[in-house]
């Protein structure tokens, strides 16, 4: 993920985007 702090929290967010709607 672009941030790592972010991904932290978003990990689970980070994994259904697939970091694609997440930016």
């Amino acid at each position: 993920f672009l941030a790592s702090d972010e991904a932290s929290y978003i990990t689970g967010q980070t994994h259904l985007v697939d970091g694609g709607m997440a930016l």
